[in-house]
C-alpha cells in the first residue's frame, strides 16, 4: 500500500472554540425546528411523528399548549434513556431536550406561513429537518421519540431504524384517525421531507468521488495524480477474474470538482485504461473534513 498525505495539515481547534460552536449550532437548530413547527405544522394540522406531532395531536384535541406539551413528554424521556440505557447524553442534548420546547413557546404567537396544508408540509419538513441537522451537527439531539425509540430497540432487538418508524408511524396513523387521513398523508410527506434534509444538512452537496483505477500504466498514473492532482493514493491488491493476473488497483478519493481532471490525467497517461467512480458522501481525513 503507498500513499502520501495532504502538504499541509489543519491545527485542531480550541477546545472551548469547539464547545461554543456546539452549543450555538444546538441552539440555533432548535429555534429552527420550534419555527417550523410554529408556522407550518401545527397551524395546519401535520404531526409528522415525534414528541412535536404528539404535541400537534393534543393541541387539536385537547387544546394544550404545544410548547409545554413537548417539555412534559421531553425530560422524562431523557431521564429514562440515562435510567434504562445506561449512557451518558451528555449536557449538550439536555440544552437541545430543553430550549426546542422554550423556543416553541416563545414563536406560538408567529403567522402561520401557508393555509395550504402541502406547502406547510414540505416546507415544515424541511425546515424541521434543517434544525436537527444543525443540532446534529453540533453533536447533540433534542431528545424525545429518539430516546422512546431506543429504549424500545434495546428490550425488543428491532433494529433502531424500525424502532423509530414505528413510533413515527403510530403518531402519523393517529393523527390520520385525529384529523383525516388526508392529514395524515400530508404528515407522511413532512416526515420524509426532513428526513431527507438531515441527510442533506449532514453531507451537503460536495458529494466526494471515490475513483478505482485499473491501469497498466501504475507507476506514472499514481505519481501524476500525487504531482499534479495533488491527492493521495492507495495501491490495492488485485486479480482479474477472467486472466487471473495479478495487477494492481489504483483508488483515489476526490472532490466532485476534481473529477474531471482526474479522468483526463489517467486518460492522458494510459488511454485504454478502466475507470470506475463511486459517490462518496462522508469522507474524513487530511485535505477532506478532519472531524
Amino acid at each position: 500500500m503507498m500513499m502520501m498525505a495532504k502538504k499541509y495539515r489543519r491545527e485542531p481547534m480550541p477546545p472551548l472554540i469547539k464547545h461554543i460552536i456546539e452549543y450555538s449550532l444546538v441552539i440555533l437548530g432548535s429555534f429552527f425546528v420550534a419555527l417550523a413547527f410554529n408556522i407550518f405544522l401545527l397551524p395546519n394540522n401535520i404531526a409528522s411523528g415525534g414528541v412535536a406531532g404528539i404535541s400537534t395531536i393534543t393541541k387539536g384535541v385537547f387544546g394544550w399548549e404545544p410548547g409545554i406539551v413537548q417539555a412534559i413528554l421531553n425530560v422524562p424521556l431523557f431521564i429514562m434513556g440515562i435510567v434504562l440505557l445506561g449512557k451518558n447524553f451528555g449536557l449538550k442534548s439536555f440544552v437541545g431536550t430543553m430550549v426546542l420546547p422554550l423556543f416553541v413557546l416563545l414563536t406560538n404567537n408567529f403567522d402561520p406561513a401557508t393555509p395550504n396544508p402541502l406547502l406547510g408540509a414540505i416546507f415544515g419538513g424541511m425546515g424541521v429537518g434543517l434544525g436537527l441537522g444543525i443540532v446534529f451537527r453540533g453533536r447533540a439531539s433534542t431528545g424525545g421519540i429518539d430516546l422512546a425509540a431506543q429504549v424500545l430497540h434495546k428490550f425488543t432487538h428491532l433494529p433502531l431504524g424500525i424502532s423509530v418508524a414505528i413510533l413515527d408511524g403510530m403518531i402519523v396513523l393517529t393523527s390520520a384517525l385525529v384529523f383525516s387521513v388526508e392529514e395524515g398523508l400530508y404528515a407522511l410527506i413532512g416526515l420524509f421531507a426532513t428526513s431527507r434534509t438531515i441527510d442533506f444538512v449532514q453531507v451537503g452537496l460536495n458529494t466526494s468521488k471515490n475513483v478505482m483505477i485499473i491501469t497498466e500504466n501504475v507507476e506514472e498514473v499514481r505519481a501524476a495524480i500525487l504531482n499534479e492532482i495533488d491527492r493521495g493514493v492507495t495501491v490495492l491488491q488485485g486479480s482479474g477474474g477472467y486472466t487471473e493476473r495479478e495487477r494492481q488497483v489504483i483508488m483515489c478519493v476526490v472532490q466532485q470538482n476534481e473529477f474531471i481532471k482526474l479522468t483526463q490525467t489517467v486518460k492522458t497517461i494510459d488511454p485504454g485504461a478502466f475507470v470506475v467512480a463511486m459517490n462518496a458522501t462522508e469522507v474524513l481525513g487530511e485535505g477532506f473534513k478532519t472531524t
